[in-house]
């Protein structure tokens, strides 16, 4: 690559950027190099393009609660504009430490055992950091949520990836055999997000056992859904006492308020593990967004997480129910706020194939399960979002019965 430069005596000359690279030892290495933009901004992007419903992104399009917004717009002229403590809000801390205790029974440290952070994935993407080192491995379930890869590999740690159940429960024979003298960390996501599984009480004895014969692996638990799930009650890492003494928990305000952009979560650790954290914490934000904090602890007051869980439950069913007259397979959705369908009776393509002539022929935005593979496996499904408006869902499912 060249370009014009002036030297000292002002005149014109060529600069050979590869040249002097090369001749200075200069290296350019990028940590991430074979990551691309996300699935989510290219769907998204197509949607826009082709004027498609956009069911992809995992986001809600109504309003948030006009209370919320009440309290923004009261508290938006008071004096919280600057930074609070590094580990979050005092008043917000304690009230999420008696969400957490209302829910899980769990007694937390506000002082050594809580950490907001800015959005779930900053918080995972810090205990990963945290906890991983160079060669050390983590192990991710397959399918799984797109940031868990990249910050294992910042980090200078191996992902290993490990397939679910076809039915999508974890495997642990699979998991067992992954694990090496390497093995430093299990990341697990439940609710789980593509598929909307949730964990069993079967499923958490069996990781209990596995944990117990390797004392040296911790456990990374994105809960992020933890608040919508519907017939079958999620079942919390907070509520493990086998486990809370090495578990790392993320949680989602974002999600369970309907306010993604936002960017709040949080952390639940014990002391030992959040002091780590916190020192990397401290150098990446230091301190989160201080009127979301103060908004979001008065709001607490007053919201009913239960509400959450049923709403969605409604929008879940709205959906569903439009959709069974078309020729998708709808997949059991336990939690979170999306629906996987499989699409094998309209067409034998690829998921990534089918999920961008949907957009482009029949004007609805979904995401391709292969995406969430580390080896792309197809099972020809997709992945909808119903957290979105009624009008929204109804217009969607009205295109997608019509794919045939």
């Amino acid at each position: 690559m060249k370009c014009i430069v002036k030297n000292q005596f002002y005149k014109f000359q060529t600069f050979n950027f590869k040249n002097y690279i090369r001749k200075n030892r200069i290296i350019t290495m990028s940590k991430l190099p074979n990551t691309t933009a996300s699935i989510f901004s290219v769907m998204s992007q197509l949607a826009n393009q082709h004027n498609a419903i956009n069911l992809s992104q995992g986001f809600p399009n109504f309003p948030v609660d006009k209370r919320l917004l009440k309290i923004s717009e009261r508290l938006l002229s008071e004096n919280i504009h600057q930074y609070t403590p590094m580990a979050g809000l005092p008043s917000l801390l304690h009230k999420i430490a008696l969400l957490t205790q209302e829910n899980y029974q769990r007694i937390i440290n506000t002082n050594s055992e809580l950490l907001i952070t800015t959005g779930a994935t900053q918080g995972i993407f810090t205990a990963i950091n945290t906890f991983i080192k160079n060669g050390d491995e983590a192990i991710i379930l397959d399918p799984s949520y797109d940031s868990y890869e990249p910050s294992v590999l910042v980090a200078g740690g191996k992902p290993v990836r490990v397939s679910l159940n076809d039915d999508y429960t974890p495997n642990f024979n699979k998991i067992a055999s992954a694990i090496t003298s390497k093995t430093k960390l299990i990341i697990i996501n439940n609710p789980h997000n593509p598929t909307g599984k949730i964990w069993s009480e079967n499923d958490f004895e069996a990781l209990e056992t596995l944990l117990e014969k390797h004392p040296q692996v911790l456990l990374l638990s994105d809960e992020v859904y933890e608040y919508i799930s519907f017939k079958h009650q999620h079942i919390s890492a907070n509520t493990r006492p086998k486990l809370i003494d090495k578990t790392i928990i993320a949680s989602s305000f974002g999600k369970s308020l309907h306010v993604t952009g936002w960017k709040v979560g949080y952390l639940i650790a014990p002391e030992a593990l959040m002091k780590e954290i916190k020192k990397i914490h401290q150098f990446l934000v230091f301190s989160v967004n201080s009127i979301a904090q103060h908004v979001i602890s008065e709001y607490l007051d007053i919201v009913d997480f239960n509400e959450v869980a049923k709403m969605y439950e409604r929008k879940k069913t709205l959906f569903q129910n439009a959709l069974k007259d078309s020729k998708f397979e709808l997949l059991p959705s336990e939690g979170t706020y999306f629906q996987i369908v499989n699409y094998k009776g309209i067409s034998t393509e690829n998921d990534m194939d089918f999920a961008k002539k949907l957009i482009t022929q029949h004007g609805v935005a979904a995401i391709p399960i292969s995406v969430f593979y580390e080896d792309a496996t197809d099972k020809q499904m997709l992945r909808f979002c119903f957290a979105k408006t009624d009008e929204t869902l109804l217009a969607a499912a009205d295109k997608l019965v019509k794919v045939v």
